[in-house]
């Protein structure tokens, strides 16, 4: 518990200059990632993200604990965390950005608008930035964040060791779906 109030106090000091009435958040969004090979496909998904958005300026922050990611088999877990995350050393992944095209979303008016979005992607101690396309609905004043994109795990350190080369691709899709509340004060 003393974590999650830490990592919410973190992000919300990234949106110190922003007003409450406009900031949106969820401890309970979803990433989950898949990875298509000649061998074997290998899925997971986090359903503990935590995501702060702010609906004025269109910044946004996830934050995903890498232990919260649940695999099929328990074995692929452990290697996950162990072997290529190496969660005990990097135990979080965040993204900070920007919807650039935030001028053109109605937060007031139910609907699907297309978004773009670009930042920081931080995962195994390296940073790059990303962009990416998605959508941002608004439902019953709920902002609902959806977007896909690839990673390559080579791009932040992640190595395949060579004896399972055929059952992890090195490109991974990455897909987030977080529904947002209004952030009460």
């Amino acid at each position: 518990m003393k974590r999650i109030v830490v990592l919410i106090l973190t992000l919300l000091g990234y949106f110190s200059k922003v007003d409450a009435q406009d900031t949106f958040y969820t401890k309970g969004g979803k990433i989950s990632f898949y990875s298509k090979s000649k061998v074997e496909d290998i899925e997971a998904t986090n359903s503990g993200v935590t995501c702060v958005m702010d609906k004025k300026s269109g910044l946004i922050q996830f934050s995903v604990l890498m232990k919260g990611f649940e695999f099929e088999k328990a074995l692929m877990q452990e290697h996950f965390n162990e072997n290529y995350v190496e969660s005990d050393k990097y135990p979080k992944s965040t993204f900070k950005g920007q919807v650039t095209n935030n001028s053109e979303i109605n937060y007031s008016v139910d609907g699907s608008y297309p978004a773009k979005v670009k930042g920081s992607l931080f995962i195994h101690g390296e940073t790059k930035e990303v962009e990416t396309n998605g959508t941002i609905e608004i439902k019953n004043g709920k902002i609902l964040v959806k977007a896909e994109f690839p990673v390559l795990l080579s791009d932040y350190k992640i190595s395949i060791p060579s004896v399972v080369k055929e059952n992890l691709s090195n490109s991974i899709r990455i897909t987030v779906n977080c529904t947002l509340e209004l952030l009460k004060s």
